[in-house]
């Protein structure tokens, strides 16, 4: 067989069942090549960088790798974003790309690109194939290295000869996941010490430790001890626990923060605490001794000192920790917790917020939520609620616009049977909104898309107004929206519009009822920000529970300006 073919073998040997990619010149050998492998499904996206995201969504949602492929230069450097994108979010990703012949490497040959330089820091590792014998171990290796240890991307890249090269080698079996040390006895029994002296203890869980979500459940209740999930690891506990105190961080909730400034004992699991988490370091958790559950042992002390490290897999630390547990939680830092949950605002007036709750409402436990990036993305976690793991998807970490929708297609062919919504803006829907061929070409009937449509780039027009005295540059997007119905039209997909709160229960249920992905375009108001909110270089402490009132500015006359249009 060929390199080609050599690839295909063994990304089906690995029980590799789709592809996400976008074809090309560098590449034409190994698209060939699938014609003779109709086990794997590839999907045609119409850009690549739509193609890594929807990989992405396919392995956030099913823990699994996803897989994308592009041909060299610019198809290569198009996926930059997505492999960003699951580095900081930990998701296991391989992407395959094509390269100019080996002889014309390092010459500036056509479409030639040196990608594995260009991704050096945002993967987990990279290869160049110089040796046809050498693809299939390479390529069972990336698929290793992807989902060991901290998930990641691994890319490699394969110059064209390398694939048109005859292959007369065994194709690999799969490697067996390398085992993840256990904690040591020390850290868990210091780790119980500590637990068992709090007076007002809180346990932060984060993306990485979504995949032991019973056992973490099961350690909060054996301990009784009140449970924040991060913006990466809502769902890791439910949220209709008594226990759980919603998300942290600079859009968290009033009782997660002030849980967290006032703690004595803190104990992370699963995650790196970053800055959108912490606020300022030096405010965060100041009366808290912290205990770090965490398996990659460089995140351990990097950002917030750590007094008791317990390095290891989540599931078997939080199974440890529940043994030996007593209840901990005192009346008094229960009543202290009540009262903080009971500063919970919902909203109550139309606007982006009732917008996201009326639909968010509308969820069952087993439907899978995407999100864009921007202050939809922000309302939806604080919103939603989940049951259960790997129902929310969302870029944490590189905040990328664009990612939301592809995310979602990729979820939804994971998972054929389950309903994936995506909330998006009218901004980063546009990033990626190509991506609506990818539906009407595979004819996909579970993907359900609401756009709110604000008319601004919402967050950084908040921001601009918090501050930057209220200087309105380059966040207008009013005046060049497209009529995202008629754009959905124009690729069979139903589309739906709501204008106001009396509108919006019927088209939400018609939408939802479409035996068709569709999309619903929710419009409203301009001006409302996401509340509450840690100002960037603030401590959670200092929080800004609810909206500032606004007086009218420069905003309020561009509003103005739209609804007499409109009216016109």
């Amino acid at each position: 067989m060929t390199g080609a073919k050599a690839l295909w073998a063994t990304l089906a040997n690995h029980g590799i069942t789709t592809v996400f990619g976008y074809p090309g010149g560098a590449i034409m050998p190994v698209y060939d090549a699938l014609t003779f492998y109709p086990e794997v499904r590839h999907v045609l996206t119409r850009h690549e960088q739509g193609a890594a995201h929807a990989a992405e969504g396919w392995a956030k949602a099913t823990g699994e790798l996803g897989v994308c492929m592009a041909t060299s230069g610019p198809g290569a450097t198009n996926l930059v974003t997505g492999l960003a994108d699951a580095m900081l979010d930990s998701v296991p990703l391989l992407a395959i790309t094509g390269n100019v012949a080996r002889h014309l490497m390092g010459t500036d040959a056509f479409q030639e690109a040196d990608i594995t330089g260009i991704t050096l820091p945002i993967t987990k590792h990279n290869y160049v194939v110089r040796e046809v014998e050498d693809l299939p171990r390479i390529v069972a290796e990336a698929i290793r290295i992807a989902r060991s240890g901290r998930p990641g991307p691994v890319l490699v890249d394969i110059p064209k000869d390398i694939q048109l090269a005859a292959f007369h080698g065994e194709i690999p079996t799969p490697h067996a996941r390398p085992e993840i040390p256990a904690p040591t006895p020390e850290s868990i029994e210091r780790a119980r010490e500590l637990l068992r002296g709090a007076k007002q203890p809180v346990m932060m869980v984060g993306g990485g430790a979504l995949d032991a979500a019973p056992e973490i459940t099961a350690l909060a209740r054996a301990w009784d001890i009140p449970v924040i999930t991060t913006l990466m690891g809502l769902g890791a506990f439910p949220s209709s626990d008594p226990l759980w105190l919603g998300m942290p961080g600079m859009h968290g909730s009033v009782a997660a923060n002030r849980a967290i400034s006032e703690a004595d004992v803190l104990l992370g699991i699963g995650l790196r605490f970053d800055d959108r988490v912490t606020g300022r370091v030096n405010g965060f958790a100041p009366k808290a001794s912290i205990i770090h559950v965490e398996l990659d042992a460089a995140e351990i002390g990097k950002i917030i000192r750590t007094h008791v490290p317990v390095r290891g897999d989540a599931k078997v630390a939080a199974a440890q920790l529940t043994e030996g547990a007593q209840k901990i939680l005192t009346p008094e830092w229960k009543a202290t917790l009540d009262e903080w949950t009971s500063r919970t605002v919902m909203p109550e007036t139309w606007g982006a917020g009732y917008a996201v709750k009326a639909v968010v409402d509308r969820l069952t436990p087993d439907d899978i939520l995407s999100s864009d990036v921007g202050q939809h993305q922000m309302l939806a976690a604080q919103l939603a609620r989940f049951e259960k793991p790997r129902r929310w998807i969302n870029s944490g970490g590189l905040g990328t616009m664009g990612f939301g929708f592809p995310a979602a297609i990729g979820a939804g062919m994971a998972e054929p049977g389950v309903r994936s919504v995506v909330i998006a803006g009218d901004g980063g829907f546009q990033m990626t909104a190509q991506e609506l061929a990818t539906l009407k070409m595979y004819d996909i009937r579970n993907v359900k898309i609401c756009i709110i449509n604000n008319s601004f780039l919402g967050m950084v027009r908040q921001w601009q107004e918090m501050f930057h005295e209220k200087r309105y540059s380059e966040v207008w997007l009013g005046d060049s929206n497209p009529d995202f119905v008629k754009l959905a039209d124009a690729y069979d997909v139903p589309g739906y519009r709501a204008t106001s709160a009396e509108e919006l229960p019927a088209a939400i249920d018609a939408w939802l009822a479409d035996p068709k992905s569709a999309l619903l375009e929710v419009v409203v108001p301009h001006e409302h920000g996401v509340f509450p909110m840690v100002p960037a270089g603030a401590a959670l402490s200092e929080l800004i529970e609810t909206e500032p009132k606004r007086t009218p500015d420069l905003s309020d006359a561009m509003e103005h300006a739209a609804e007499e249009a409109n009216k016109a």
